[in-house]
């Protein structure tokens, strides 16, 4: 009896090391399946970025025959008809001003609600909220004609403005974050005599550093892959951005539209691998408390 006893407890520890590794290979299993689902489609664009005869119908299956670096060459040299290097000047001109602009009324306006309280507070937050949830094509007829009343149709600096102007109803997340600073921060640099703009700049700004480079990401992705403002309010060739400019490429030219997708996708990459762990600091942090 005694042994039975004894072997009782191990034999459940046992078990228990069997369902949990056994788990662990499952959560594995599944995880490499849908890393598999995912990275396969960036896998066949790299590959066919690297097709020798350019075309999407010369590939006999998932992958090319024959490799080649001509369809990079021709990105950057063959710009009689797709200056694709002009486009991405206009796309990095775009992000870039629209990254700057958007954070400081993105921060500024998630500041301003979470930190005043004014009679107007809770209708404004109501308002973006529901705001927020219409798609943004639903408006497109209404901002086309509204740029063409102010003549800015087909320019650059109207497109950021665009950007710029809408980016504030997505201040949730930052707002967020600014919620979980310690009010008894602020109450301690009130009694030493500071002002709100000597707050903001000197206690706010520091410990927010991870929503701004979060913010200041997102707003710099947004219009460097976006298409459907790009393609509404800018007509010559000449002010389109890159994803405008690739969707004109035909379908005898798909190793070149691999190119410039691949090409366009490495600086973000780049930033995402460099500021990744501020934008998780950020984005949990402004899901604490809402």
């Amino acid at each position: 009896m005694k042994t039975m006893t004894l072997n009782r407890p191990n034999t459940k520890a046992m078990n228990y090391k069997v369902k949990k590794v056994l788990g662990a290979i499952a959560i594995y299993c599944v995880l490499i399946v849908v890393c598999a689902i995912f990275l396969f489609p960036c896998l066949w664009l790299i590959l066919s970025s690297f097709s020798a005869t350019g075309s999407l119908y010369d590939t006999p299956g998932f992958f090319p025959e024959a490799y080649s670096f001509d369809a990079f060459i021709k990105l950057f040299t063959d710009t009689a008809n797709y200056n694709y290097p002009q486009w991405l000047a206009n796309t990095l001109v775009i992000a870039i001003f629209n990254c700057i602009f958007s954070t400081l009324l993105i921060i500024g306006t998630a500041y301003v609600i979470s930190y005043f309280q004014f009679k107007a507070r809770k209708g404004l937050m109501k308002s973006a909220l529901v705001l927020s949830m219409f798609p943004s094509f639903m408006g497109m007829t209404v901002i086309y004609l509204l740029m063409t009343q102010f003549n800015i149709v087909n320019n650059i600096w109207g497109l950021i403005l665009i950007y710029s102007c809408t980016a504030p109803l997505g201040y949730l997340v930052q707002k967020g974050f600014f919620d979980t600073i310690p009010q008894s921060i602020y109450e301690a640099a009130k009694i030493d005599g500071a002002t709100n703009a000597k707050i903001f700049a000197t206690i706010t700004l520091p410990l927010a550093k991870p929503i701004i480079v979060y913010t200041a990401l997102t707003s710099f992705t947004w219009p460097w892959s976006d298409f459907i403002l790009p393609k509404l309010l800018l007509i010559d060739k000449s002010n389109w951005t890159v994803a405008v400019g690739l969707m004109q490429l035909g379908q005898n030219e798909f190793a070149r539209f691999a190119a410039g997708s691949v090409f366009i996708a490495v600086p973000i990459v780049v930033l995402y691998f460099f500021l990744v762990k501020h934008m998780v600091n950020g984005m949990t942090s402004g899901a604490v408390k809402g």
